[in-house]
């Protein structure tokens, strides 16, 4: 059986699907594509890619299909887990550092091996039961760090995002469709502090320059980049495409096609 012949397979507690990445997880791609963007970079996953994705990041990622089909494995690296994986194996540290959400995992024999031998645990759900997904999870770690020893630092560091320059980091992040609490946190305030260090920098609420800011770059990919409205207004955080229409024209007085 080739690694691209497996089946979509989840192990490890469910997490949220939005835009805030609260627990570190593997990904393996075995068939499609994966782009993802974490305010920084682009990235692209093909099939035999993996990679780890970090917590306490924001990131977004669409999948194309390639042939109708789309395959992939994620392992989840829950905090809980990580704390007991730790209490049981000595770990070194590299005094790594990265910013990267994406980590690139190189291709080995090993993860291959690990991947095939997931194949006779599968559920029809793609689940794998309890009594397994425990010991799984923990081969794989102890594959990631003996192929990236680095990984120790970003994944047993346990401590919340430290304060940082949110003006810098809303620039950089206006694209994300997060609630206020994730930005707050992610830039080591309270909600309330979040919201009062916002009025001082921006003159604005943050729900309304969040708008304004997603709105002025749409108008710039529109008028100055020729991208038509419908293909924008997801990347730049709007939900719907009515909800972008009528927050456009109620901005600039006109409509985002008639650009």
């Amino acid at each position: 059986m080739k690694i691209t012949e497996i089946k979509s397979c989840f192990i490890g507690p469910v997490i949220s699907p939005e835009q805030f990445i609260a627990e570190h997880f593997f990904l393996f791609l075995a068939k499609g594509t994966m782009n993802g963007y974490d305010g920084n970079k682009h990235y692209t996953l093909s099939p035999g890619d993996s990679c780890l994705v970090r917590k306490n990041r924001l990131a977004r990622y669409n999948k194309q299909k390639d042939n109708n089909e789309f395959e992939k494995v994620i392992l989840i690296f829950d905090e809980q887990f990580l704390q007991n994986f730790q209490k049981k194996h000595s770990l070194s540290f590299q005094n790594h550092s990265s910013k990267d959400a994406f980590v690139p995992i190189k291709k080995d024999p090993l993860i291959n091996s690990f991947l095939l031998s997931l194949e006779p645990y599968y559920s029809d759900s793609g689940k794998i039961s309890s009594s397994f997904s425990e010991l799984k999870r923990e081969e794989l770690l102890l594959i990631l760090l003996q192929l990236h020893p680095e990984l120790s630092d970003i994944l047993f560091d346990f401590g919340i995002p430290g304060r940082m320059d949110l003006e810098e980091f809303m620039q950089k992040n206006y694209k994300f469709n997060v609630q206020l609490e994730r930005f707050a946190y992610l830039t080591g305030r309270s909600l309330s502090a979040f919201k009062r260090d916002f009025k001082k920098i921006f003159n604005e609420t943050p729900n309304r320059w969040l708008i304004k800011r997603r709105l002025q770059e749409a108008r710039f990919l529109i008028e100055e980049k020729r991208q038509r409205p419908s293909d924008i207004y997801i990347d730049l955080g709007f939900e719907d495409f009515s909800h972008f229409s009528f927050a456009f024209k109620k901005e600039f007085g006109v409509s985002a096609s008639s650009l």
